[in-house]
């Protein structure tokens, strides 16, 4: 049985992940490939349910260290449940947010230490690492603007942070880019939606040949 690919994006608040992993999907169905689309925290009941928890806007008081364990555990689910199945299977998968979400938000943004929450995140996902990571980087002003002007979904516990938060989520991110620039690639999120397809799929072509071609065995 073939092994699927891993593919994850990640980036702050606004960047559009979702859409672009919307986008990507649709690329690769009509090129007849088996693609699950899923995110984090979520993708399944259970997970879905402590996203409920971790967003809402009633728990703006939950500690930090209970954040990163929540996020943990939705993890460890989600890919018992559906990433891990749905890889054996040789599908691809496209996830929106994974480890590094926990890593710069918790461990960077809330200051309670990369390692440590590594360490935490290292048990809940034993080696199941993502082949790629597309970063969508973006300025916090720019993608917290974007969330405001858009109003296609109400604002959540991590939108109403503070812009030093973001700021901070940001650096997080860019010192895991130059951490494993092997694994993860730079977007430039602040792009027209068109340029920032393009760009993803040109570094998902350099990475892996014919990803997007007919027929071809990934």
């Amino acid at each position: 049985m073939n092994k699927g690919l891993f593919i994850t994006i990640e980036g702050g608040e606004g960047a559009g992940k979702t859409s672009l992993l919307a986008e990507l999907a649709h690329k690769l169905r009509v090129k007849g490939k088996q693609v699950v689309t899923t995110r984090e925290p979520g993708g399944i009941p259970i997970a879905e349910r402590i996203r409920g928890i971790i967003l809402d806007k009633a728990n703006i008081g939950m500690d930090a260290r209970t954040e990163a364990l929540l996020y943990a555990a939705a993890r460890r689910q989600h890919l018992a449940d559906k990433v891990v199945p749905a890889l054996a299977e040789g599908k691809i998968v496209l996830c929106d947010r994974f480890v590094d979400s926990s890593l710069a938000y918790q461990g960077y943004a809330r200051g309670l230490g990369v390692e440590e929450v590594w360490a935490i995140n290292r048990f809940a996902i034993q080696d199941a690492m993502p082949d790629l990571t597309l970063y969508m980087d973006i300025r916090p002003e720019v993608g917290l603007a974007r969330i405001r002007q858009a109003g296609e979904r109400e604002l959540n516990r991590l939108d109403l942070e503070s812009v030093s938060f973001h700021r901070k989520v940001r650096e997080g991110y860019l010192s895991l880019l130059e951490r494993e620039p092997d694994r993860i690639v730079r977007i430039d999120a602040e792009q027209e939606p068109g340029k920032v397809l393009e760009d993803a799929i040109s570094l998902i072509e350099r990475r892996f040949a014919g990803f997007f071609a007919t027929d071809v065995k990934l």
